[in-house]
């Protein structure tokens, strides 16, 4: 039925169902559009799409295990991914760069003193993670300050002179000597800008610490410049030394060889320990029948050990049955001659004593005595005297001069 065929009231209700109708769904394509905004921007906010992302590189032995998208790992945390992994030229020494991106802040960790990216083996069967390193001291490796490079020192030196107190170096000045004069992030005054002057450097890298760059990284430190290195266009990116550690593969076909080469000597080991089982059973046979061969051995120290244990047993084991009767008669017959020794030993005494009682008394009474004794000793020495002077028997008194001493001289 056409629309001019319905009267006027039914029409009017058409119209108003219509635009109802253009309401909803206009009202539901905006919520739609709306909810569809919101899950992109909360994905992209969850992805670190707004975030600002430092991008490295380093190199490796083998891609082997490393892909593109990977994440890239800090202290267990996911804070990056790998957005290439890509071989060197032929004529290059390195075989493979690998570069990947660190979402702020976790860039802000990575400084000079120690920070490296290790490439360490995840699994079993071949996959590989990367994990960058944090480290406390040196420089950032990157930075989201501008650096500016002065090669005209009088315009640094009216920009310190405008703004005291926020310019500092961005590089590590060195003398003549190569001696370190200043480093880096040393705030910028007149004196040491005269020092710098007098040291005639072609440039100075110097950065506001208050000036940011929110949406990127725009220096790197150079290590072998000294000094941070403004981003180019096409060399944006920062060097990160790589520890790298052989994939499990590798490490499984090195323990295999290994296993392989020591197979040998095991056999060998276990042909010895063969041997050296059968020698101890032997030795344990051997060592049963000496047991058994030892239990009379034992039997018999029993018996003796228990006839030592009782009162006297070790003088009976020793002496026999008799020896403690015979040991008491001898220490009996002992005592008897010790009491007949003192009495026997007085009596000499005093016989002794009316001896020389006597002796001394004739003594007395005969003085002619000691003379006469003297007279015959000294007649006896001149007789002895007159035989060593005879010549018959003057050879039997010959005095040997071998030891004689040396005669005095006068």
């Amino acid at each position: 039925m056409a629309l001019q065929d319905l009267t006027p009231q039914l029409r009017t209700r058409l119209n108003r169902m219509e635009r109802a109708v253009g309401w909803f769904v206009f009202l539901a394509t905006i919520l739609l559009l709306s909810g569809f905004g919101y899950y992109i921007y909360h994905t992209a906010e969850h992805k670190g799409w707004f975030k600002i992302k430092a991008p490295f590189f380093c190199y490796v032995q083998s891609s082997s295990g490393l892909n593109v998208g990977d994440p890239v790992y800090m202290m267990g945390f996911a804070v990056g991914n790998i957005t290439s992994v890509e071989p060197q030229k032929p004529y290059e020494p390195h075989n493979v760069i690998l570069k990947f991106e660190v979402q702020d802040p976790y860039f802000r960790y990575l400084w000079t003193g120690g920070s490296v990216a290790k490439i360490n083996a995840a699994d079993f069967l071949g996959k590989r993670v990367i994990e960058v390193t944090r480290a406390t001291n040196g420089y950032a490796l990157v930075v989201t300050q501008p650096v500016t490079l002065f090669t005209n020192l009088d315009e640094l030196a009216r920009s310190v002179a405008s703004e005291p107190g926020k310019w500092q170096l961005s590089q590590e000045v060195y003398d003549a000597d190569t001696n370190l004069v200043f480093q880096a992030y040393d705030l910028l005054d007149s004196s040491n800008l005269a020092v710098m002057a007098a040291l005639k450097p072609d440039g100075i890298y110097a950065y506001k610490n208050d000036a940011r760059d929110a949406r990127h990284i725009v220096a790197a430190w150079d290590n072998r410049a000294h000094h941070y290195k403004i981003f180019k266009p096409g060399d944006d990116s920062a060097w990160l030394r790589a520890v790298e550690t052989p994939p499990v593969s590798d490490q499984l076909q090195g323990m295999v060889t290994q296993v392989q080469k020591a197979l040998p000597g095991i056999f060998a080991l276990t042909n010895k320990i063969a041997a050296v089982l059968d020698n101890a059973a032997v030795a344990t046979a051997n060592l049963n029948s000496t047991i058994l061969a030892a239990q009379p051995l034992v039997t018999n120290f029993t018996a003796i050990s228990g006839e030592l244990r009782a009162p006297g047993g070790l003088g009976v084991w020793a002496l026999g049955t008799n020896g403690n009767d015979q040991i008491q008669g001898a220490l009996t017959n002992v005592n008897s001659l010790l009491a007949n020794t003192d009495t026997n030993l007085a009596a000499i005494l005093i016989h002794l004593a009316d001896l020389t009682s006597n002796l001394n008394a004739q003594v007395q009474a005969n003085t002619n005595m000691l003379g006469g004794i003297s007279k015959a000793v000294t007649d006896a020495d001149d007789l002895v005297q007159g035989l060593k002077r005879h010549w018959l028997l003057r050879s039997a008194f010959k005095v040997k001069t071998t030891n004689a001493p040396p005669a005095k001289p006068r």
